[in-house]
């Protein structure tokens, strides 16, 4: 296995040209397999709210939950940098907050930097963050902590004052100090002219190709959560039907008395069965 991937291998990765692969993990063994197969980096999302609570959106997703699901992603990523997504009003109320909130997923959740979404309106809680030495990533574009904002899940930049806007933040958030910002359903030539005007790493959700990395909801991935396939998710497994299909099997060979066979059964001596009738 390769060595760990640090923000130090971000910017290195963006200097040598060289994509960074990102997905989002929720549990131990998830996180497990995604780094034995040398992914270089898993996203604790806030997107567990959907695909792992069965929420409508992601809103209702406390740090509880978070860090909850981060101390358990922690333990099965030996190589990944581990990301901890900052839920909402986890940094929407004070700087101090924002900072303590933060402090929470590295300290008790065991993730190596942490993500929130917005551009101009959170750059003081952004600085603040990374001026208590938290390594943070930006998320632009379709932030889904803003779909009541947006209308819904849309894409966003289409227009000469929504694309400047975005751009502008991408700028922003640079300055103020995050190591990758996180381009969500944007319009590819948009994500590609941020992705050169910048000196930090992009990683592109629905943003195409010409981002500096790719991150997605690995359910999404493994066809595991059918609930609502975004246009920009690529299957590259079915397991939705192969848990169904492994799970019927499991009932119908319980109920033919198939299963346990011998094999999967511990034995006792006939003669001690004996005495205890």
């Amino acid at each position: 296995m390769s060595k760990k991937f640090t923000v130090s291998s971000f910017q290195k990765a963006k200097k040598d040209k060289k994509k960074i692969s990102m997905l989002t993990a929720y549990d131990y063994s998830t996180a497990k397999l995604l780094d034995q197969a040398e992914v270089d980096s898993l996203l604790v999302g806030d997107s567990l709210g959907m695909v792992m609570l069965g929420y409508e959106n992601t809103l209702q997703v406390t740090m509880e939950d978070m860090v909850h699901h981060c101390k358990a992603v922690s333990r099965g990523a030996k190589r990944a940098m581990v990301i901890g997504d900052m839920p909402f009003l986890s940094y929407h109320i004070s700087i101090e907050e924002s900072v303590r909130n933060a402090g929470r997923l590295i300290q008790e959740g065991g993730v190596h930097a942490v993500k929130l979404e917005g551009g101009r309106d959170v750059i003081d809680q952004v600085s603040a963050i990374v001026k208590a030495q938290i390594p943070v990533i930006g998320h632009l574009g379709l932030t889904p902590q803003s779909i009541n904002m947006f209308g819904g899940f849309k894409v966003q930049g289409k227009n000469e004052e929504t694309a400047r806007k975005i751009l502008e933040d991408a700028m922003l958030l640079q300055e103020a100090g995050v190591f990758a910002i996180v381009l969500e359903c944007v319009p590819e030539k948009l994500a590609k002219l941020i992705s050169e005007k910048l000196d930090i790493p992009t990683i592109g959700i629905g943003a195409g190709k010409y981002c500096d990395g790719q991150v997605l909801v690995t359910q999404d991935m493994l066809g595991m959560y059918t609930d609502f396939t975004p246009k920009f998710v690529k299957q590259y497994a079915n397991l939705n039907e192969a848990i169904i299909d492994a799970t019927k099997a499991y009932v119908n060979e319980m109920e033919e008395g198939i299963f346990p066979s011998k094999e999967h059964t511990f034995q006792i001596d006939d003669e001690v069965i004996e005495k205890l009738y």
